[in-house]
C-alpha cells in the first residue's frame, strides 16, 4: 500500500528530480597525498578504500581541505567533499561504513517533472480513500486531491534524498553545470546510506501500515539523521572549517505556494526525531539507536513524549447503511490512524489559516524546550491521544464520507479535543452553522462544506462526515442517534433552569443592587477562545529552521 512518504528525504524549501549528472565513481580517486595529514590508505575486498573510523577515501573529518563552492565545485573538490562528508558521519556515528555511496544530482524543475510523471493521472481506489483521510484532518479540502497536494508539498520542500533502491543520494542543485551542495544537507543524507548499509532501509519494518505508525518509524530513521546533521553543525567553524555553498538556497526554484498543514504534518519526523534520538543516546548510547532501528516507534506520541504507551485498542463495528460502504483494501481493513502530530497539525492549520483560535501557531514555531526538538507538535486538544481510527466511506461514484473514531487517555483529554473540534466547525471561515439536532453544516464555500456529527462519550470522540444530514443518520445511525438525545438534554436543562416567574427571576439573577446578573459580558468574553495576532510567515519558518531537511 502506497504510504504518505517514500524514505531518506531531507527537507528545505526545495524539491527533487530524476536526471543523474554527476557520480562519485567517475571521478579521479583520491590518494593519500590528495588530503595534507591523511594516514595511509587501506583497500578492502569490496574495493571500498578507508582507514580507520573518520577517514574515508585518504580524506578525514578534520583535513583542511582546498574547497570553494563560489563558481561550482569541480570533480576532484566533489571528490573530497564527498569523502569528508562520509568521514564526519563516521566520526560522529563512531562506526565505518562498508561501501562507497554515489551521489547524483539534479535540479528542482527535474525533480517536480518526475513528481508530475510519477503521479496517478486519473483518480483510483487509494487517493479517493486518502483524500477523505486528509479532509477528516480538516488539512485537504474539495478543490484539490492529497495526491496533487502532497507533491506539491514535496516538490516545494525537498533539498534532496537517498535512495536506498539504487543505493545513492540525490542533491537538488540550482544549476547541474555549476554543482553546488549544502554540506548539512550531504551528512544528513549521508547517515541515511549508512543506515541502508547497517539496516537495510527497503526491510518492511520500515514501511508503515498507517500514516501515523509510517510517521512514527520515520522518527527514528529521520531522527538519527537530523541528530547527526546538528551534532556535525555544532562543530562547524569551531573543531571543522566547513564548506557551505555560497547561498544556501537548497537547490534554488523553492517556493512557499504549497499546503502548510501537509508540511507541517510530514516534518513532524524532522522535528522531534532527533531529540528522540538525542534522549536515546543520552541514555543508552549508540546502542540504543540500534535497537530503536531493528524494532521502531508504532506511535507519533511515542516519539513526541519519549514513551513506550501502547495505543488503546479500538473496536469498530460497521454501522452504515443506504449502500455506503469502506474500502477494505486500504489501509488496515479499510482504517486509517492518523496520530497525534497529524492531529497537532490540524489544530495549527485551522487556526493558522482558518481562524479556529484552537492553538496558538507562534508556539509552534518557538520551538519545543527540548535538545534538538526544532518545533512543538504538543498542545492541550492534542495531548493525550490514545488511539484512533478514520474509515473513508463511498457511495457510488460520487458520495464520499467517513466515520472517525478517537480514544483519550482520560475524559479530561477527549473533552479538550472535542471542544477544539467543535471551535473548527464553527469558525468564521468556514460559514458552519448547528442544526436542533446536533448536526453541524459548513458551508458550500467551505473547502470541507458539507454535514458532521460529533460525539462525546467517556473517553471517545467519534466524528461522522457526510454531504448532508440524511448522510450522517445512514452512516453511524447510533452516533446521529445519540447526538440527537444529547441535544434534546441540553434543550430539557435549558427549559428546567429558566425562572417560572419574576420573583425566581430575580432570586437567581442576584448580585447587584440593579437586579443586574453578576455574570454580564466581562465574563463571557473571558471564556471565549482568544485571537491571535501575526505569526511567523512560513518563509521565515522553513528558511531559518528547516533548512536541509529529507526524509
Amino acid at each position: 500500500m502506497k504510504r504518505l512518504l517514500p524514505v531518506c528525504f531531507v527537507f528545505l524549501l526545495v524539491g527533487m528530480a530524476t536526471v543523474a549528472v554527476v557520480s562519485t565513481a567517475g571521478l579521479a580517486p583520491v590518494t593519500a597525498e590528495t588530503a595534507t595529514g591523511s594516514p595511509d590508505v587501506m583497500q578492502t575486498d569490496d574495493g571500498f578504500e578507508d582507514s580507520q573510523i573518520g577517514c574515508v577515501n585518504g580524506v578525514c573529518h578534520d583535513d583542511e581541505l582546498d574547497i570553494d563552492q563560489s563558481d561550482g565545485l569541480d570533480d576532484e573538490e566533489l571528490e573530497l567533499f564527498v569523502s569528508q562528508s562520509m568521514a564526519r558521519v563516521e566520526y560522529i556515528r563512531d562506526r565505518p561504513f562498508r561501501e562507497d555511496v554515489g551521489i547524483d544530482v539534479m535540479t528542482r524543475e527535474e525533480y517536480r517533472s518526475q513528481q508530475s510523471n510519477s503521479s496517478n493521472d486519473e483518480p483510483n481506489e487509494f487517493n479517493r480513500w486518502n483524500d477523505q483521510v486528509w479532509k477528516g484532518l480538516m488539512i485537504i479540502g474539495e478543490s484539490t486531491s492529497s495526491d496533487d497536494e502532497i507533491s506539491d508539498t514535496l516538490g516545494s520542500s525537498v533539498a534532496g534524498f537517498y535512495s536506498p533502491s539504487r543505493d545513492e543520494i540525490v542533491i537538488i542543485t540550482p544549476d547541474t553545470d555549476n554543482v553546488t551542495i549544502d554540506d548539512a544537507t550531504l551528512v544528513h543524507e549521508h547517515v541515511h546510506a549508512m543506515q541502508d548499509q547497517y539496516y537495510d532501509l527497503t526491510d518492511e519494518r520500515y514501511r508503515g501500515e498507517t500514516q501515523d505508525e509510517d510517521l512514527a518509524i520515520d522518527g527514528i530513521v529521520e531522527g538519527e539523521a537530523g541528530y547527526i546533521e546538528q551534532r556535525y553543525e555544532e562543530r562547524c567553524g569551531v573543531e571543522w572549517s566547513c564548506h557551505s555553498p555560497p547561498s544556501s538556497g537548497g537547490g534554488g526554484g523553492g517556493s512557499s505556494d504549497f499546503n502548510l498543514g501537509v508540511f507541517v504534518t510530514i516534518f513532524h519526523p524532522y522535528s522531534d526525531g532527533p531529540g528522540y534520538v538525542h534522549e536515546i543516546v543520552e541514555r543508552e548510547g549508540w546502542d540504543g539507536v540500534d535497537d530503536r532501528m531493528e524494532n521502531p516507534p508504532q506511535s507519533t506520541t511515542q516519539v513526541t513524549h519519549r514513551t513506550n504507551r501502547e495505543p488503546t485498542p479500538i473496536d469498530f463495528t460497521d454501522e452504515a447503511t443506504d449502500d455506503w460502504e469502506t474500502y477494505p483494501e486500504q489501509g488496515v481493513d479499510g482504517a486509517d490512524t492518523v496520530g497525534e502530530a497529524s492531529i497537532y497539525a490540524m489544530f495549527y492549520y485551522q487556526s493558522r489559516e482558518y481562524g479556529a483560535g484552537v492553538v496558538d501557531p507562534n508556539e509552534f514555531a518557538n520551538g519545543a524546550d527540548a535538545p534538538y526538538v526544532r518545533f512543538n507538535y504538543v498542545s492541550a486538544p492534542s495531548d493525550g491521544w490514545a488511539n484512533d481510527k478514520l474509515y473513508p466511506y463511498r457511495r457510488g461514484d460520487d458520495e464520499n464520507g467517513y466515520v472517525w473514531v478517537t480514544e483519550w487517555e482520560s475524559e479530561d483529554d477527549a473533552t479538550e479535543f472535542y471542544e477544539a473540534y467543535l471551535s473548527i466547525l464553527t469558525a468564521d471561515a468556514h460559514n458552519g452553522t448547528v442544526r436542533d439536532d446536533g448536526i453541524h453544516i459548513l458551508g458550500e464555500n467551505s473547502e470541507f462544506s458539507g454535514a458532521y456529527g460529533v460525539h462525546l462519550e467517556g473517553t471517545t470522540v467519534e466524528i461522522v462526515h457526510g454531504p448532508s444530514p440524511q448522510a450522517i443518520e445512514q452512516l453511524r445511525p447510533s452516533t446521529a442517534e445519540a447526538i440527537a438525545e444529547q441535544g434534546s438534554d441540553d434543550d430539557q436543562q435549558t427549559d428546567d433552569e429558566q425562572p417560572t416567574d419574576e420573583n425566581d427571576s430575580a432570586d437567581d439573577s442576584a448580585g447587584d443592587g440593579d437586579g443586574e446578573p453578576a455574570n454580564t459580558t466581562d465574563d463571557a468574553e473571558d471564556d471565549s477562545v482568544p485571537g491571535f495576532g501575526p505569526v511567523v510567515a512560513i518563509v521565515a519558518i522553513v528558511s531559518a529552521a528547516l533548512l536541509a531537511r529529507r526524509q
